[in-house]
């Protein structure tokens, strides 16, 4: 029969042991619980036409051709030409031609009371004087715009849009707004600032290429 003693010390022997062991025990399952919390890597986004387009035909291009940027390029057209054809879609629903939408878009940018020179519009438009005024005829006969006398130049003619063009423009634009918040959908807030950032450096770029500072038409 063992002293004592020597039963009190195994008994602490077997409790460190246990200790120990439990220790070690929890340790492993908190470090598990830690990895299944860990995000898992993203999924591939998903190919879209420019992907297979590119994919398929991409040993017919050029060795100096850069697929990546021409995906940049190519996606770019796409979404811009998509965004025509909404707007196309927008003018036939309010009967405005891209003209009318045009010249009434220049008057609201003019803010209040939202008048332009004749002359002016022309230069904007990229026109001739004789071109524009024929364009002004028709929007007048449409009850699109007016024309007024310029207080400050007699020969002057100055140019604002009526009630029933004011009406128009807004409608159009609301609903093409609505339209373009396709964007929206497809990217949240931080991403859509960080495209804006991305696509203002590449404009950036090109207008100091091309030397213009002006706002886009």
């Amino acid at each position: 029969m063992c002293p004592p003693s020597l039963e009190i010390k195994s008994l602490a022997l077997e409790l460190l042991v246990l200790e120990l062991y439990l220790q070690e025990y929890l340790d492993v399952k908190t470090l598990l619980l830690e990895t299944v919390s860990v995000p898992r890597p993203r999924s591939q986004p998903k190919r879209d036409h420019v992907d297979r387009f590119l994919e398929e035909f991409k040993e017919e291009f050029p060795a100096e051709i850069d697929l990546e940027v021409e995906g940049i390029v190519d996606r770019i057209n796409g979404i811009n030409r998509r965004l025509k054809r909404a707007l196309d879609e927008t003018l036939a629903e309010y009967g405005l031609s891209h003209a009318a939408y045009k010249v009434l878009s220049s008057l609201r940018w003019a803010g209040a009371p939202y008048r332009r020179s004749a002359g002016e519009l022309a230069t904007l438009s990229d026109l001739s004087s004789g071109a524009m005024t024929s364009r002004l005829d028709q929007l007048e006969k449409a009850g699109l715009v007016r024309r007024l006398r310029d207080p400050e130049d007699r020969r002057g003619v100055l140019v604002e849009p009526t009630e029933k063009g004011k009406k128009l423009w807004e409608k159009a634009i609301g609903v093409q707004a609505r339209k373009e918040q396709l964007i929206a959908a497809a990217l949240n807030e931080r991403e859509q600032a960080e495209l804006n950032a991305l696509l203002r450096r590449i404009m950036r770029v090109f207008e100091e290429r091309e030397g213009e500072t002006k706002a886009p038409s």
